[in-house]
């Protein structure tokens, strides 16, 4: 699954990046035509938390409209809807640009801090950005996260 996700939703974005999809963020301000135009040019499923957007754009491109309150309702929604896994490749696209990260040369694994070089890797780079990438603890939180929200999932469904 590829998503697009308007400009309410770019925290799940971020999120739906950790979990290794493939998901493009809107742009603020950008017109909901362009928006569709987008998903569909892109075959993107369009994500969104404006329902009149989700109405009108379903005749053009799929489109899931994401209720709730909070990113954590928003991920178990995303999750009931469209059996998105949030344990699907962790940790192997950017979360600011979406490209698929590669293993860091050794060179810039130097620039690790060495009590996070001394945890092991892996170490991935962005190759558009130039991010480097390492599991501090910051992302055993975020896979902590993850997995209680595919947890979660499991049990209501």
């Amino acid at each position: 699954m590829r998503f697009l996700c308007d400009e309410m939703l770019k925290g799940l974005g971020r999120w739906l990046r950790a979990a290794g999809y493939d998901t493009a963020i809107a742009a603020g301000g950008l017109a909901d035509r362009d928006l569709v135009r987008g998903a569909r040019a892109e075959g993107r499923i369009l994500l969104t938390r404006d329902r009149r957007l989700a109405e009108t754009a379903g005749r053009e491109a799929r489109v899931v409209w994401l209720g709730g309150d909070g990113i954590d309702a928003t991920a178990r929604a995303l999750k009931e809807t469209l059996e998105v896994n949030w344990q699907y490749a962790p940790f192997t696209r950017c979360l600011l640009d979406n490209t698929p990260l590669v293993a860091a040369p050794p060179a810039r694994i130097a620039e690790v801090p060495a009590a996070a070089r001394a945890a092991g890797g892996p170490f991935t780079l962005c190759p558009l950005c130039r991010r480097l990438y390492w599991p501090g603890g910051h992302v055993r939180r975020m896979r902590a996260r993850l997995a209680a929200w595919q947890e979660a999932s499991r049990s209501v469904l």
